[in-house]
């Protein structure tokens, strides 16, 4: 317990100190700034602000849906748009990963953004910044923290289906194996935690967590860590056989509010999927998380911004690697 009390006073601490959310940032060869197009391409963060508000006002599902893709960018190879890419040649695409396969969208929404920065200034903006700019943006649209996007990705010439497959976190693996694809990435169970509070927002498949309502753990029974008024309402729409894309809300008090509902929803055991409610059930240091977030939402922003700002600087191209897409897409032809 007094383990617990100091973790937990150690991050009010932290909480305290000012976020560097705009300083540079060192990775892989080359700086990440938030600066970085103020001359070659002023409007550009101006304009990924504007499409991303259209898309959200016609579809709020939309904003989870270009965090979610970010998310699923940067845990292959780093980011630089590779989720992107459609197949062709000697390129199979991450689309078909479990995954995104039907449940990744958005695509449109990134490709109508890089058109319109296109006409404002040709070959300048990556694929892989609008694709951080956007989850930035659908972040704050919907209440969330803000942050200074650190920029100057470039986009990659290639995807990896395998990486996409096995990198991604699954909504059942176990909580072990969630936190072993985090630090894979650099990432550390606080980013865990933190990253995992979009659930805040958006939907998921019946598919995604149908074991968990009729046979958790191989024997036919549910899963025990997870209400059962709340399974016997999700069995309605969730049947044993059927229904695999009907979709439910993660965060079912504030479905399209970013807030810390998602951590309270986790201490009444009524999280949706098997990877939310581990969080809270199978780690003591991810469980004092979990509660000091659903207690204090300003340190949930936070520590959001700054896991934000840390993944988008997973193995980033800069400087003459990798390229400036004209389609996202597609590979430039050369």
């Amino acid at each position: 317990m007094a383990h617990s009390m100091g973790f937990i006073t150690l991050l009010s601490l932290l909480a305290i100190v000012p976020l560097c959310l705009s300083g540079k940032t060192y990775r892989g060869g080359g700086y990440l700034y938030p600066q970085f197009y103020d001359h070659s391409c002023p409007k550009a963060q101006e304009i990924v602000k504007h499409f991303v508000a259209k898309a959200v006002a016609e579809d709020p599902r939309m904003a989870a849906s270009l965090l979610r893709l970010h998310f699923h960018d940067c845990f292959v190879k780093g980011c630089d748009a590779s989720v992107l890419l459609d197949s062709s040649g000697t390129i199979i695409s991450e689309k078909r990963s479990n995954p995104n396969r039907d449940s990744a969208r958005g695509f449109e929404v990134i490709d109508e953004i890089k058109a319109a920065i296109e006409k404002e200034c040709p070959h300048t903006v990556s694929c892989a910044d609008i694709m951080a700019l956007a989850a930035r943006d659908s972040t704050v649209l919907t209440g969330g923290p803000n942050w200074d996007v650190p920029l100057g990705r470039r986009d990659s010439r290639d995807a990896s289906l395998s990486g996409s497959n096995n990198n991604i976190p699954a909504p059942n693996n176990t909580f072990q194996t969630i936190l072993t694809k985090f630090k894979l990435q650099g990432l550390d169970i606080v980013d865990l935690v933190a990253l995992s509070g979009s659930h805040t927002i958006g939907n998921a498949r019946c598919t995604s967590f149908r074991q968990r309502l009729y046979n958790q753990a191989g024997n036919g029974k549910p899963d025990y860590t997870l209400d059962q008024s709340y399974a016997a309402h999700l069995r309605t729409h969730c049947p044993k056989s059927g229904g695999d894309q009907n979709l439910f809300f993660l965060d079912f008090v504030s479905p399209v509010k970013f807030d810390n509902s998602y951590f309270k929803n986790l201490l009444a055991y009524k999280g949706l999927l098997s990877s939310d409610e581990v969080l809270f059930t199978k780690n003591a240091e991810s469980r004092e998380l979990v509660k000091t977030y659903a207690y204090n939402q300003e340190l949930f922003f936070q520590q959001f911004a700054k896991s934000m700002i840390k993944m988008g600087n997973i193995s980033p191209l800069t400087g003459y690697k990798g390229e400036i897409r004209k389609y996202c897409r597609k590979v430039n032809a050369y």
